[in-house]
């Protein structure tokens, strides 16, 4: 898919994008999603051998493509952020990042800065200078493939046409063996363009069933951390009924 050049996007009415939400809100029907980050703080063992975990959201910097839903990628890396007390305030190799704990885990948080379809250039960079396992590195994008407000967990693939993936495979010498959370973001209405549909902002109701969305990917990386991919894949794909999205 062939995103539209920043300049275009700029002409589009200012009052389309959404400004930047509060990520504090818990979600009353996930009891995990509730309780304390204290276990960030922790870390006092033997982490400090392992190589860190590293997960990337993908998007489109700049403020005219806040709030889109082709950047959903990076509103996962924002909740992570915020959830743990990590702060993103380091630029490295074309990324922002940032670095934290999940209890004696180590982790990264990236938001690469080369726009979309560019996005291998800084993970590869990232995954080459930490030697990270390509098992330990978690991309995190928006799927037009996939019903709005849906996850799905998978532990490796193709890039399925999304351009900022196959920059990543193409960075990662041809390798598609990286876990990825496919954030859905629905099919465009009618004869509407791709290109054009990922540039458009939510609704409130969308907006509620992201929010929900989004915690449950954050519960699905503090499982995965301590326990495995496995398990949180579990937890990540078991069906959401239309109850528990309209909490």
């Amino acid at each position: 898919m062939r995103l539209p050049s920043a300049a275009s996007a700029s002409r589009l009415p200012s009052s389309l994008f959404l400004q930047p939400r509060a990520r504090t809100r818990c979600v009353p029907s996930s009891s995990l999603a509730c309780r304390a980050s204290s276990s960030s703080a922790a870390g006092a063992g033997d982490g400090g051998s392992r190589k860190p975990w590293l997960f990337v959201g993908l998007g489109n910097p700049g403020k005219v493509y806040q709030g889109t839903r082709h950047n959903v990628g990076f509103e996962m890396i924002d909740v992570i952020a915020e959830a743990e007390g990590i702060s993103l305030s380091s630029m490295q190799f074309k990324a922002m990042v940032g670095k934290g704990r999940i209890g004696d885990a180590s982790i990264m948080l990236a938001k690469p800065q080369t726009f979309m379809n560019a996005s291998g250039e800084s993970v590869g960079q990232l995954v080459s200078y930490f030697k990270i396992p390509l098992s330990q590195v978690v991309v995190m994008y928006d799927d037009l493939d996939l019903p709005f407000a849906k996850l799905r967990l998978l532990p490796k693939g193709g890039h399925g046409g999304h351009n900022g993936m196959r920059s990543i495979v193409n960075h990662l010498k041809q390798s598609r063996d990286f876990p990825r959370l496919r954030i859905g973001i629905g099919r465009p209405p009618g004869k509407m363009d791709p290109a054009n549909f990922v540039l458009r902002p939510f609704n409130k109701k969308e907006q509620q069933e992201l929010d929900f969305a989004l915690h449950r990917g954050l519960e699905a990386v503090r499982i995965m951390v301590p326990e495995g991919f496995n398990k949180s894949a579990t937890y990540v794909n078991t069906a959401q009924s239309s109850e528990m999205l309209n909490r």
